[in-house]
Parts: C-alpha cells; structure tokens; sequence
C-alpha cells in the first residue's frame, strides 16, 4: 500500500521557524514499494526536494532546500504518520538541519479536499 502518494500537507507549526498561516511550507508526496519522495514550497522556502523510506507509521527523509532570504539548507528527518479524527493524515516531524545539533519538531496536516 502506497499510503503518502499523492498526498498533499501543509505545515501548521515548527520549533524552527514562524509559520506563515497566510502561504505555510506545502509538501507533495509520492510513494512507491516503501520509497518516498517528493517537493516543498512555501513560507520561507523557494523550493525543496526530499527522498526516503516509509515503513509502517514511520517516514525517514533526507532533504534540501532553497531560502528565500538566501542560500541553502539541508537535513535528515524522521515522521510519525498519525490519523485526524476526520481521517485526514498527519506527520509528526523530528528534524535536525546539517550543521546544527538542535532537534526541532514540526507538525503538518493532510490538505483538506485531496480525494
């Protein structure tokens, strides 16, 4: 089961940042046979890419972006895959960005209307 295809989040909260509830990170998800990959744009992200595994509730990423306020970042993650009472998806994200120890969270929603 291909869970994340064609699925659609948009970020809610992040220790990392501020986000922008007006134009928050969207990220597009595809998934096949387990690997996971897909695009992010938005709030202070020009665009980013991302790869990785899924097994079971668990997705684990590698990722790298442009920033709006100049150059660019990188780094690995892990989501937890948890279900909304309406049964829309959402990921539970601990990140650490390369160069930085700081493990930061991050919360995003499954874009309403997907299916």
């Amino acid at each position: 089961m291909n869970l994340l295809n064609d699925r659609r989040f948009v970020m809610v909260s992040s220790t990392a940042s501020a986000v922008d509830p007006e134009r928050p990170t969207e990220f597009s998800y595809r998934e096949a046979d387990g690997v996971v990959w897909g695009s992010y744009t938005g709030d202070t992200v020009i665009h980013g890419r991302f790869v990785g595994t899924r097994d079971g509730d668990v997705v684990s990423i590698a990722y790298a972006h442009a920033l709006k306020a100049g150059g660019k970042a990188g780094g690995r993650s892990s989501s937890r895959i948890e279900t909304e009472a309406d049964g829309r998806l959402r990921l539970v994200e601990e990140f650490r960005l390369d160069g930085d120890d700081t493990l930061h969270v991050s919360v995003c929603t499954e874009a309403a209307a997907q299916r």
